[in-house]
């Protein structure tokens, strides 16, 4: 599957971003942080993201294997989260799933800032036991996704296996990044969800980190 368009903030998103840099060449991050609320008929989702943190997770969607795989995500990356989701889940998961992805890609867009003096591009390939997953990402301003991945089985826990792509489609757009994602092989289902999410984390991780070496824009636009 691949997609491309540009991302646009959803109705009724709130956002704020504290965010202090030096002059180049030395960079000093405050703080790289965003707060997303998100209101719609069919969730209301609230978000505090620091980029720069320990990897703590304090948050409850509703759905138990997701959260799950929220909190490794920000173990991995070392990011700090709270995130709290109030959603429809009487219909199904599909709402949740999609505004937190949503809303999540809006505070990462947001804590970056105008992406002064960060690596950009970044990868990772996970193992899990039998399954190989790898990640790559570029944080260009411009949304591409493209997910090759053949599940095994269509459910894991609470969570319907499709909206795994789905989320990280979400999450890409509104964050306007490049996401590739593959798994390379493998059969077990829940260790093939894990391995993608472990992957995107510190594929990111290593994208957003600080390139003492780049006092500027990653970009010969000098803009990203």
């Amino acid at each position: 599957m691949a997609f491309s368009a540009r991302g646009h903030p959803a109705p009724g998103l709130v956002v704020c971003a504290a965010q202090v840099f030096c002059p180049a060449p030395y960079i000093c991050l405050a703080m790289r942080e965003a707060r997303v609320h998100r209101t719609t008929a069919e969730t209301d989702v609230e978000i505090r993201l620091l980029l720069d943190g320990s990897g703590r997770w304090d948050g409850a969607t509703g759905v138990g294997f997701f959260d799950h795989m929220l909190a490794l995500w920000c173990h991995h990356g070392l990011f700090d989260m709270e995130l709290r989701c109030r959603g429809d889940l009487h219909v199904d998961a599909h709402h949740t799933i999609e505004d937190v992805g949503i809303g999540l890609g809006e505070a990462f867009r947001q804590a970056l800032g105008d992406k002064r003096g960060i690596v950009r591009y970044g990868y990772a390939y996970v193992p899990m036991d039998d399954v190989l997953a790898r990640a790559v990402v570029d944080l260009s301003g411009r949304f591409y996704f493209r997910c090759e991945a053949r599940f095994s089985d269509l459910r894991v826990g609470d969570l319907p296996v499709e909206l795994v792509p789905h989320f990280f489609y979400s999450f890409a757009d509104a964050a306007r990044m490049n996401l590739h994602l593959s798994l390379l092989y493998g059969e077990n289902t829940h260790h093939q969800i894990e391995a993608l999410f472990k992957a995107v984390a510190r594929a990111l991780r290593m994208a957003i980190s600080i390139d003492s070496r780049q006092g500027g824009i990653p970009s010969t636009k000098g803009s990203l």
